[in-house]
């Protein structure tokens, strides 16, 4: 292998008396996709940010790039070092030209007045390069978000950029775009680019990484070489413990004995879901599977009140069901909780403790109106003791938690109000792999006190492990059920057949 175009040794930051990074090491190669991973607060997103100025590290602390020693003493010596960072909140002008953001700080003049006619002509050569169906001269706000990506990479490369860090990238991407953001990826890795590729999900990490970095409580716990990579090995050295220890089902429902808690008979919404029919049981965990698109999260909608219904009917204990709002499901004991944490479900800007009790306040209420804080308090502090939820106390605003401790918040609230089902919508979407697993505790603990649980989850190894039988849909339709007793066994490809109709299903 070539010599490393980066060297970080012996990295270590301090905030008061917290040590976010100890001693940190990390290499990286022209042409070469590193993956960098490890739970929520380990330190990656610390040391990208030391790397792209944004952060001092502590004395003692050495970055080489080529061999040679350089100081980054801020954004933009490191911008100046070859170093750039695509954040998973894109920092872009929405009001102003694809070229005029590329150029944004350096703009091109002429006798004091900008040129934008160069600029635009400057730019068109990257553009093509990546492939752009826009030119410079589209407004950035008019842009998907996967091109809004585009641009900010275009951005890094127009700066001669030689270093790109990728922070989750794929959050707010289609799978078409991801596919799309991929294949650029390859090409910029083919053209020598070196890349650094934070992300939680393991199945990006196999597709693109050459290596992969694992940071633990602030240290350096290794690299592992493409060849080695597994995921028993990086779960190993994420969380210290084997990947089937992660998946949690001491659950043992009675389905033979237990009444169906809720029942769902031949729903439809008149657009998305079309005859759909399924029953939960007390102390039952079912899984909901299929790909993008194939209506799983309009099906809880539709069950939850939010979207309407053209046909069918539901019974929750054998009484009608049938909530016009969201609120009327709640009262009636159905809880929802949705795949868009920060933007259908937590109040960002209120603290932790507001965010669990929202759901009951009318309940503890005074006299209907007079709020019992005490109460708030003590619910609150009770929530993240059982939950585990990592944050100073229970003042502290949720927008500032890590997106497995936000979700822990948003399932507490959902916990207060003890229902008797309970839908969670991709639970543990952007949540790292050790808050994966309390998550997993947590529902079979619900399961273990007899709530009806429906879990919609994308990643199949998780709803394979958590879930007790799995529904699957294709195109807003039940097309077949695996496991339980169904006599078709549980796996990946029987959930495939089923959510994609190119093959039958395999029995036990």
């Amino acid at each position: 292998m070539t010599a490393p175009i980066l060297e970080m040794r012996n990295v270590s930051k301090t905030f008061g008396a917290v040590r976010a990074l100890n001693n940190v090491q990390l290499t990286l190669f022209p042409g070469e996709v590193h993956a960098l991973m490890g739970e929520n607060g380990a330190g990656k997103s610390t040391l990208m940010k030391v790397l792209s100025g944004a952060y001092k590290p502590d004395p003692g602390a050495e970055i080489l790039i080529d061999g040679k020693p350089v100081h980054i003493t801020g954004p933009i010596s490191s911008k100046e070092a070859g170093i750039s960072i695509i954040y998973q909140e894109l920092s872009l002008s929405p009001n102003l030209t694809v070229a005029q953001n590329m150029y944004l700080g350096r703009e091109i003049n002429r006798a004091g007045v900008v040129d934008r006619a160069r600029m635009l002509r400057e730019v068109e050569p990257v553009l093509k390069r990546l492939g752009a169906q826009f030119t410079g001269a589209t407004l950035v706000g008019s842009l998907t978000i996967a091109n809004q990506q585009l641009v900010e990479i275009a951005r890094a490369l127009h700066a001669h950029s030689r270093i790109l860090i990728l922070d989750e990238p794929t959050t707010a991407l289609s799978s078409r775009e991801t596919d799309g953001l991929f294949s650029m990826i390859r090409q910029l890795r083919d053209e020598g680019l070196a890349m650094v590729y934070i992300s939680h999900r393991m199945n990006e990490v196999y597709e693109l990484a050459d290596r992969v970095s694992v940071l633990r409580d602030g240290g350096y716990v290794g690299t592992l070489e493409r060849e080695a990579l597994s995921p028993d090995a990086i779960v190993r050295m994420m969380v210290g413990r084997e990947l089937s220890s992660l998946y949690t089902k001491e659950h043992k429902p009675d389905l033979a004995a237990s009444k169906p808690v809720l029942e769902v008979k031949n729903l439809s919404d008149g657009t998305r879901i079309r005859d759909c029919s399924l029953t939960l049981r007390a102390g039952e965990v079912v899984g909901l599977a299929g790909l993008v698109g194939a209506g799983r999260s309009e099906l809880a909608q539709a069950i939850y009140g939010v979207r309407p219904r053209t046909h069918g009917g539901m019974t929750l204990d054998g009484a009608e069901f049938a909530p016009q709002s969201p609120q009327d499901a709640i009262d009636k004991g159905l809880a929802y909780l949705t795949e868009d944490r920060r933007g259908d479900g937590l109040f960002l800007d209120m603290s932790c403790q507001d965010n669990t009790n929202v759901g009951v306040l009318r309940r503890d209420a005074k006299w209907g109106f007079v709020l019992d804080r005490r109460k708030a308090r003590q619910r609150a502090l009770k929530a993240i003791g059982d939950l585990k939820v990592r944050v100073p106390g229970p003042e502290y605003p949720v927008g500032g938690l890590s997106g497995g401790n936000q979700q822990k918040v948003l399932l507490s609230r959902w916990l207060e109000i003890e229902p008797r089902v309970l839908i969670l919508d991709e639970p543990t979407r952007g949540v790292d792999i050790g808050a994966k697993s309390e998550i997993y505790k947590i529902i079979d603990s619900l399961a273990q006190k007899g709530v009806a649980i429906l879990v919609i989850s994308s990643e199949l190894p998780e709803v394979i492990g958590i879930a007790d039988r799995i529904v699957v849909m294709r195109e807003g339709v039940i097309t077949g059920e695996v496991g339980g007793s169904t006599g078709i066994a549980p796996t990946q490809e029987n959930i495939m057949s089923f959510a994609t109709g190119v093959a039958a299903p395999s029995l036990n």
